[in-house]
């Protein structure tokens, strides 16, 4: 062991209870006694070295070296329970890290509490301080890893603490709480951890921050003599927190007295397999993964210490658990997020009596089956095409002028590719993140990877570095497939995987860019294993996971969609079904999910030359030459890249006019389309119908509308926009609003009922990535194993027509009652001269005031607030009250489809410039 702890470290004191402090109940708060004799507990006693202080005498370290009794603060919501009438269906054993103590638990007792009392399962809550950490005892010994272990089951058999036990851990508690759990079998029905690790490789040093504080120059100094450690894990939480908590923290160690064990806490991290403490991490890490019960592991991404790679070895050990990553959360996860809510909300889920339920899992109802075939695979077109010397990708902007790629090359390079990641060692199940343009290397990556069984992880490049960084380090991939741009963000920001790049490089950039392979070597490695007689492995199954399809983040951080094999292929069929989308079809796909289902669906697929982070920069010529170029019949765009197209269309040529004749069927979606500009569309392409499908990166068709039907809906005096009706095999539900802007009520189909919108069906997603809290949130109340709550409101009409009329978050409570926003916007933007209108509340739940934003057709230059002239038009034309009018420039919308209007964003502009902020651009 590392020398570095001063003398102080040895210091005796006795327990004591907790001063009043904001947040913790002091009816919680006991003192529990326990006799010496604490290393009589099964499992491995590892040697019990001293650690000599600097200048001082030897201090004992380790299990074994302590047989006096000691005496705990502990928090216990028992006597709680006992005052409500509320008998326990088991214990959460709440154990903390270093340098926190059990007020981090705080939220977590009042949480349980607060369920009990509402008649939900009573879970008692048990919070220790550790020995020589908060209230407890100062024994003056460094205690190892083992012997902390054996001290938690020496307090629990003081505590006569029988069955059911769910253990929560935090930090270095969470190892303990493991290994506790891993000592009791008998008692422990679940596991859940807050950022903690099991298990250091021997390949990665420990993380930075440790490595300084363990500096023999630095150990004591930072962590005993001076109170920096503390200092610094306050300081790290996510936001900032409150004065009076963080004075709450410091309370139990002022004084480098008071603090050896923070310094014993840090001496004892093993840093390699010499350490003392190794072999009882080693003997914990391996009892996890034999762990046969419900785990949650929750998890901050902005953590220093404990980084995604020890969230991994978890995983590895405890496939079954439920993650939830916090995205913007870090270290003090219990202080940076509702870690009791989500805690207790799962607790209520897989334990709601203290034990697992038995009982099927809910089934799909008769009209959410599979339209299609189930069993027929992603590529099943391509193997039936692989003869066939007639386009299958047409690439409109490739390097060098247009590029052609028959259904036979593709056929055989997707199986050489296949072929190839199998020889360079991916596997099924491994994650491939596709860094890559649409294009003929995407989709022949893709269908190799979907192929062979491996998980391809796809997430918009309009993400921007943020945003990708975020989507990527999220779904930890195993490889990453890139072009130079990628492969040079993933080098400079960290991005986990292997590295293999589309394009031939130099050696010193192959080096430099950490580039294992080239997509060519790939291809070549596995064309060679196929003339020798080799095969592709065993087809997946229609259960086992295809793809992670990242959202556009335009309402919160990009959240990544999890398909199976059997709903990707229930994605196709829902298309080719509703649009009769088939072999021989032509399909210009300006959007990337659509030109990559392209040859699922046996269509030739035609990318325009476009910027596809920037549906805007699509032009009518565009259109036309991609038109020309693969005889489509078929065209999507998103409503962007619709608006530019109408705005060029004085570019065209008569022979441009003519191919865009050809066109039958004419799709649009991602954002509410405007009759008119739909309208405009079909004037360019006179013989195609329009439909404008509702769905979402969750479930791609789920509603439908033609124009038709768009323009019989406007004579209609509706509120919102009006999508159409359910696509086959869909089922539309709508879950009501209360006063205060929440979807509570019981699911319905009445007409005219304002609710969130939810759907089910086949080709529904299977779940979110890491983000258990947001997977249940999407469930709540949904009895049907593919529903899915969308987060945007509306309504079904009588004519069961749906009405989208804004998203949830959007929802504004006023004193007058709830409202949508799209209603009053659509009003707004028939007044002249206004281009669009963003409506947002201000204010406190309740009593929000509307505020109009609006973009006018001549654009002005600068923010600020409208002309009297035209805010009251806007007034008279809105239908509600408005509190404001301002003006903008440019409305700010999402990144993927430059058509959704972030009403938050502009909630908060709105808030700041009229309170007196400065008067910028939202």
């Amino acid at each position: 062991m590392r020398s570095g702890l001063p003398r102080v470290a040895a210091t005796t004191a006795p327990a004591t209870l907790p001063p009043p402090l904001p947040g913790l109940d002091p009816a919680w708060s006991r003192l529990v006694t326990v006799p010496g004799g604490v290393d009589d507990r099964p499992g491995p006693t590892p040697p019990v070295p001293e650690r000599r202080a600097s200048g001082g005498p030897a201090v004992p370290v380790g299990r074994g070296a302590d047989r006096h009794e000691r005496t705990w603060h502990l928090l216990d919501t028992a006597g709680s329970l006992d005052a409500l009438g509320a008998r326990p269906v088991g214990t959460l054993l709440c154990v903390h890290g270093n340098p926190t103590w059990s007020y981090l638990w705080r939220s977590v007792a009042q949480r349980t509490l607060d369920v009990a009392r509402d008649g939900g399962p009573a879970w008692r809550v048990v919070a220790v301080d550790q020995l020589d950490m908060g209230f407890s005892e100062r024994t003056g010994v460094q205690r190892g890893l083992a012997q902390r272990v054996a001290d938690l089951g020496a307090l629990t058999d003081a505590l006569a603490l029988t069955g059911p036990v769910v253990t929560l851990g935090h930090d270095w508690g969470g190892v303990v709480s493991l290994g506790w759990a891993v000592d009791h079998p008998d008692l422990v029905v679940g596991v859940a951890t807050c950022n903690t690790a099991v298990h250091q490789p021997g390949d990665a040093s420990i993380p930075a921050p440790l490595r300084f504080a363990l500096r023999p120059g630095v150990l004591g100094r930072g962590t005993v003599l001076t109170p920096a450690f503390l200092e610094t894990t306050l300081a790290i939480a996510h936001p900032k927190l409150d004065r009076a908590v963080a004075d709450a923290f410091r309370a139990p160690y002022r004084g480098a007295a008071r603090r050896g064990g923070i310094g014993g806490f840090v001496a004892d991290i093993p840093v390699d397999g010499a350490h003392p403490s190794a072999p009882e991490l080693d003997r914990i890490a391996d009892g996890v993964a034999a762990l046969d019960v419900p785990a949650l592991l929750l998890w901050g991404p902005r953590d220093p210490v404990f980084l995604e790679r020890y969230l991994d070895d978890l995983l590895r050990r405890l496939p079954h658990a439920d993650v939830h990553r916090f995205e913007g959360a870090g270290h003090l996860l219990p202080e940076d997020v509702d870690v009791a809510g989500t805690v207790t909300d799962w607790l209520g889920d897989r334990l709601p009596e203290g034990t697992v339920p038995t009982g099927a899992e809910p089934s799909l109802p008769a009209d959410t089956d599979h339209v299609g075939d189930a069993s027929r695979p992603l590529w099943a077109a391509l193997d039936e095409l692989r003869e066939d010397d007639g386009p299958a990708l047409v690439e409109m902007a490739a390097p060098g002028g247009v590029r052609s790629v028959s259904w036979r090359l593709l056929a055989r390079r997707v199986d050489e590719i296949a072929a190839g990641l199998g020889v360079v060692g991916v596997r099924a199940g491994d994650r491939v993140s596709l860094l890559v343009t649409p294009g003929a290397d995407l989709t022949a990556v893709l269908y190799a990877c979907v192929r062979i069984g491996a998980v391809v992880v796809v997430a918009d490049a309009g993400l921007g570095l943020r945003g990708l960084t975020r989507a990527v380090r999220g779904a930890r991939p195993d490889w990453i497939v890139g072009a130079l741009p990628g492969l040079s963000a993933a080098r400079a920001l960290g991005w986990p995987g292997r590295r293999i790049a589309t394009v031939a490089l130099p050696t010193v950039a192959r080096r430099a860019l950490g580039v294992s392979h080239t997509l060519a070597e790939v291809a070549r490695a596995g064309a060679a294993r196929l003339a020798a007689g080799g095969a592709l492995p065993d087809a997946p199954t229609p259960d086992s996971t295809a793809a992670v399809l990242f959202t556009s983040g335009s309402t919160g951080p990009a959240k990544g969609v999890v398909y199976t094999h059997g709903q990707l292929g229930a994605v196709r069929d829902a298309l080719a079904t509703q649009y009769g989308v088939g072999t021989g079809t032509g399909l210009v796909a300006g959007f990337a999910p659509f030109a990559l289902l392209g040859p699922a669906l046996g269509a030739r697929s035609v990318a325009p030359d476009m910027d596809v982070t920037s549906p805007r920069t699509l032009t009518a010529t565009a259109v036309a030459e991609a038109v020309r170029a693969a005889d489509a019949t078929v065209v999507f765009l998103s409503p962007a890249a619709i608006a530019n197209v109408v705005a060029t269309a004085s570019a065209l040529t008569e022979g441009d006019r003519t191919a865009l004749r050809r066109v039958e069927l004419f799709l649009s979606a991602g954002a509410p389309v405007a009759d008119s500009l739909l309208a405009a569309a079909t004037e360019l392409m006179p013989n195609a119908t329009a439909h404008t499908p509702y769905g979402m990166t969750e479930g791609l068709l789920m509603t439908d509308v033609d124009l038709e039907g768009v323009r019989a809906a406007a004579a209609a005096d509706a509120s919102g926009v009006c999508v159409g009706v359910p696509a086959a095999g869909v089922t539309v539900r709508i879950a009501p609003l209360d006063a205060r802007g929440a979807a509570t009520g019981v699911l319905t189909d009445t007409a005219g009922v304002t609710g969130e919108i939810v759907v089910a069906a086949a080709h529904v997603r299977d779940h979110y990535d890491k983000l258990w809290r947001t997977d249940r949130a999407s469930r709540l109340g949904v009895d049907d194993a593919r529903g899915h709550r969308t987060g945007d409101v509306g309504h079904l009409d009588e004519a069961g027509r749906l009405w989208v009329e804004g998203r949830l978050q959007h929802v504004v409570t006023t004193p007058e009652g709830v409202l949508t926003p799209v209603g009053p916007e659509q009003r707004i933007e028939r007044v002249p001269g206004v281009r669009r209108a963003g409506v947002t509340g201000i204010g406190p739940e309740g009593t929000q005031q509307v505020v109009a934003v609006v973009e006018t057709v001549a654009p002005q230059r600068r923010p600020g607030l409208a002309s009297p002239t035209v805010a009251s038009a806007v007034r008279a034309a809105a239908g509600v009250p408005v509190a404001a009018v301002l003006v903008v420039p440019v409305l700010p919308t999402d990144v993927r489809h430059n058509s959704k209007i972030d009403r938050t964003r502009l909630g908060r502009w709105a808030s700041s410039v009229l309170a007196g902020g400065r008067m910028v651009r939202p």
